[in-house]
């Protein structure tokens, strides 16, 4: 068996180590010796950050579920389980809130591996005796080999085991009460927005609804999830919530996002959400839903970061410092504005930085920058942008007023092949560094 450092590691001698898989099904005796039924799960209660400890048994006892409280198992690491008790009590078992059931919810169920982004499959599951108590510590993810034994041996499922540690990973237990026990301490929440988006175009229709329960509760990350997800799941999971619950997450959202999103909704749905919209997010989409989904006006984000002609170089940084609402992506470029809002130029912040605070920003703009129009082929948008080397491309009308930007990986987006967010994203080269092979 190979384990990946867990936790601190406790003193020599205090640490027994057990797989689930190997206590399913081990027979259940009393004080006596006296056979009772046999172990059917374990229950495990959440902690939030802390490991699961185990709190009871349930044990199959005359073709019903008994509850067993640990305290009333002598030891949980022999061949036969014994009560510490003469009695046992036969009520049906009634999970209360926080209670996991390892072998109904986890075992053989699927996982979110945090480290990689993936659904994983607990194939088994490591429990460790620590300072007294019983702790669910790892999961193996690794199906069961196969070992040829030469001739005449025919085949054996191997024993090898690769666990890694459980908090590692963000169990998907369907369980309402446990769910809510686990929201602050989710760690899908380390994902980032489009690999969650990964794993939801991955999941179930239940799986589905844990994930999305969990990122509700950061209505922020839950919006930048709608912004990665495929069309038609974004449109199947928004279908699914009320004008008022769509509307909540639009608001959140890009406009040019929640512009595609509204348009992909059915007709009779699509006025009374724009109508929840707060105002200004309800204009912005308005505008871009006027354009052509295929042209520079239909690509474009409405929210730029523009300033007046006149500034100094030290107030362009600190009108990019004091932007925080606005995308990355649109900070790397300052377009300066006259009287009338026609463009004058744009500097790229890297020029901006690397310049005198004192100077003007027109010593440092491009004062014929590369620019569209609202009409124009996102397909020109992209051979402009790859000419010019360019991150982000003004949007202008035929009088030079700046109306949006394009960002590359909005280009990005609509020029790859259509089933690009189903291939398999590339793994760094130390993906997999310091765990055992």
């Amino acid at each position: 068996m190979t384990t990946t450092p867990a936790a601190p590691a406790p003193q020599a001698g205090s640490v027994h180590t057990l797989h689930l898989s190997e206590l399913l099904r081990r027979p259940l005796t009393d004080r006596g010796g006296e056979s009772l039924g046999r172990l059917s799960d374990v229950i495990v209660r959440l902690r939030g950050a802390e490991l699961p400890v185990v709190t009871g048994l349930i044990a199959a006892v005359g073709g019903r579920e008994v509850y067993v409280p640990i305290e009333q198992v002598s030891s949980i690491g022999g061949e036969v389980l014994k009560l510490t008790s003469a009695k046992l009590d036969l009520r049906r078992f009634d999970r209360r809130e926080g209670e996991v059931l390892l072998r109904s919810d986890v075992l053989g169920h699927r996982l979110i591996d945090v480290e990689r982004a993936h659904l994983v499959r607990a194939a088994d599951l490591e429990l460790e005796r620590r300072d007294g108590e019983w702790v669910l510590t790892g999961v193996d993810i690794r199906r069961k080999a196969r070992r040829w034994l030469g001739l005449g041996g025919g085949a054996r499922e191997s024993d090898d085991h690769t666990f890694r540690e459980w908090a590692r990973f963000e169990p998907l237990i369907g369980h309402t009460g446990s769910a809510l026990l686990r929201g602050p301490f989710a760690r899908i929440r380390r994902l980032k927005p489009a690999q969650i988006a990964d794993l939801l175009e991955e999941a179930s229709r239940e799986e589905e609804t844990e994930i999305l329960g969990q990122v509700h509760a950061d209505p922020e990350l839950e919006a930048d999830v709608f912004e990665e997800l495929d069309e038609d799941l974004a449109t199947r999971l928004l279908g699914a919530r009320t004008d008022t619950e769509i509307a909540e997450v639009l608001a959140r959202m890009r406009a040019d996002d929640a512009a595609d999103a509204i348009a992909e909704l059915p007709q009779r749905r699509r006025q009374p959400v724009l109508d929840l919209l707060p105002p200004g997010q309800r204009t912005k989409v308005l505008t871009l839903m006027g354009f052509n989904p295929t042209s520079a006006g239909g690509l474009m984000g409405v929210d730029f970061l523009a300033v007046p002609a006149g500034v100094s170089v030290q107030q362009a940084l600190d009108a990019v410092s004091q932007s925080a609402s606005l995308q990355p992506e649109a900070l790397t470029s300052v377009h300066a504005l006259d009287e009338r809002g026609r463009l004058s130029g744009v500097a790229r912040l890297v020029s901006i930085v690397q310049a005198d605070p004192s100077a003007c920003l027109s010593d440092v703009y491009d004062d014929d920058p590369v620019r569209v129009g609202a009409d124009t082929d996102v397909v020109d948008v992209a051979v402009l942008m790859s000419d010019y080397n360019l991150i982000t491309i003004p949007v202008v009308d035929d009088r030079r007023r700046m109306i949006g930007i394009i960002t590359v990986d909005d280009v990005l987006e609509v020029t790859l092949p259509d089933d690009w967010r189903r291939r398999e994203a590339a793994q760094p080269p130390d993906a997999h560094r310091g765990e055992p092979t």
